[in-house]
């Protein structure tokens, strides 16, 4: 859990940083700075996404994972829970649900998520999870800067998901198959470019309804090895 709770912590620091800095820089600057960091999480979704030989697969898993998003409604319960927080704490920001949202599905659709919490749980090696603090901790200062104090608050989901991952970590060894985590990897990338495409400003895809693709792609391999 250590890895876990260093990872909400510094989401947390970063976000303080970025909402401080936020009061010191221009509208123009504040898009330019969300802008940079769509283009920076396309080129990492591409990046995961293109690991893979074939699409397809992640595709396929892309498609069942939004139907059944869809269906379940993720991105409304994600969104509920961040209206919430909104008013349970009383926050004026305009996009404090929508900071929520995007900061939770992005520190939490990778698959260093799953590698870290697997590697915590099974060896107590935290290192992927430090270094995806790392990552998390500079992308919540940009983040918080555009899109306000609600991405402060994705450190319950970080804290709670990856927590509760790292927890059964001995029941999901099977995740650690280089097949399995392949498969991940290249469906994870491709819900990271839609929160890429989100920052731009480009669509509004409803990415949070994306996730159970990361299911189906974990049990891919499995079925059709």
């Amino acid at each position: 859990m250590v890895g876990t709770i260093v990872n909400a912590g510094a989401v947390v620091v970063g976000s303080v940083v970025g909402l401080y800095a936020g009061r010191l820089i221009t509208d123009s600057i504040r898009g330019t700075l969300m802008h940079a960091l769509g283009l920076a999480v396309v080129v990492i979704g591409l990046k995961m996404a293109l690991t893979a030989d074939d699409l397809i697969p992640a595709v396929a898993c892309l498609l069942l994972g939004g139907i059944t998003g869809e269906i379940l409604r993720i991105e409304r319960g994600i969104a509920w829970i961040g209206d919430r927080l909104k008013k349970g704490f009383k926050s004026g920001s305009a996009t404090f649900v929508q900071g929520f949202v995007s900061a939770t599905v992005l520190y939490l659709a990778g698959a260093m998520t799953i590698v870290g919490c697997i590697q915590e749980g099974t060896t107590g090696d935290a290192g992927v999870l430090y270094l995806k603090s790392l990552l998390d901790g500079v992308a919540s200062v940009a983040l918080t800067s555009t899109l306000g104090i609600g991405v402060a608050f994705s450190a319950l989901s970080v804290l709670v998901v990856q927590g509760g991952l790292t927890i059964v970590a001995s029941h999901l060894a099977f995740l650690q198959e280089p097949a399995v985590l392949a498969s991940i990897t290249s469906t994870g990338g491709l819900i990271i470019l839609g929160i890429g495409i989100n920052l731009l400003g480009l669509l509004a895809i409803r990415v949070g309804n994306l996730v159970p693709a990361l299911v189906y792609a974990a049990l891919y391999p499995l079925l059709f090895a």
